[in-house]
């Protein structure tokens, strides 16, 4: 018997609640499947365009073409000086609802260059104005594109090369460096999976079950070997630092973990001394800053 059939045999209040059953299940499977259709949508929050805001530092645009035929491209910002060649490369990974023409990303790329450190930021596909759709293995082939560039285009030996992931970019981060040898990691901001926080923001549904691109960086990170910096705040409400915590928690040694206010946007505003001075810290101790950069 269906359940319409079900509802149709009965009157009074059984009937009636049985009916009410209906309409939940029905509007929970609806519910459902509108999660599922717009996963990409919600999930990534791909800006459309570049904003018009550029680097107040010399920059230089260059295209990438990944394996697939994909078309990209990313900004180089050299560091100052005549040593810049010598200097380490920073492959930096930007987080959700952003692109790398982005006020706060371009902060970031101020602060690393003025701890004298080339800097590489590409570009998604889909992301500002870039043809492709977004997707946790398109994101993955296109840091890997960058990161190719770097060690073949350039010549960059990839233990000079540090892979910086913030947010979303550090779910990235984890999964290129799980199979690459870069010469160290830092991680901003990093959900140990973006699965998990799905699943918070939206409870009741099996959002872990159904979701195409779960980033489950806390799967990867057991295989990285370079030595891994975590900075993330208490204050961060959109990655909470639990999450943080736990994939330190699974992450191999050497690792350090470093607290720093202002949130999950602007800890490199709020907290700059502590912020910049962790990642020079961590990146001399690591050989690639200092005496042997």
């Amino acid at each position: 018997m269906t359940l319409r059939g079900a509802v149709r045999g009965l009157s009074g209040p059984a009937g009636a609640a049985l009916a009410l059953i209906a309409v939940l299940l029905l509007g929970y499977g609806g519910a459902l499947v509108w999660l599922v259709s717009q996963e990409t949508r919600l999930l990534f929050r791909a800006p459309a365009s570049l904003p018009r805001e550029r680097p107040p530092l010399p920059y230089e645009e260059v295209p990438l073409q990944a394996p697939d035929g994909s078309r990209h491209l990313a900004w180089v910002m050299p560091a100052a000086g005549a040593s810049a060649a010598e200097r380490p490369w920073v492959l930096f990974l930007h987080g959700n609802a952003s692109t790398i023409a982005h006020r706060f990303n371009i902060d970031r790329y101020r602060g690393l260059r003025e701890l004298g450190l080339n800097v590489l930021a590409p570009e998604y596909r889909g992301f500002g104005g870039l043809d492709g759709v977004p997707s946790e293995r398109a994101l993955a082939e296109d840091a890997r594109t960058a990161f190719s560039y770097l060690t073949g285009a350039r010549g960059v030996p990839a233990s000079r090369v540090v892979i910086y992931g913030w947010s979303l970019g550090s779910a990235v981060a984890v999964h290129l460096a799980a199979t690459e040898a870069p010469g160290a990691v830092i991680l901003e901001g990093a959900p140990a999976s973006i699965a998990a926080v799905g699943q918070q923001q939206y409870p009741l549904f099996p959002v872990r079950l159904v979701m195409r691109n779960p980033f489950e960086s806390i799967r990867r990170i057991g295989r990285v070997r370079a030595p891994l910096l975590f900075l993330h705040s208490p204050e961060d409400t959109i990655v909470p630092i639990a999450h943080g915590r736990l994939l330190y928690q699974a992450a191999p040694a050497p690792k350090r973990f470093v607290e720093v206010r202002g949130g999950h946007v602007r800890a490199n505003e709020v907290d700059g001394e502590m912020f910049f001075g962790a990642i020079r810290e961590f990146l001399t101790e690591c050989g690639l800053l200092g005496g042997a950069g």
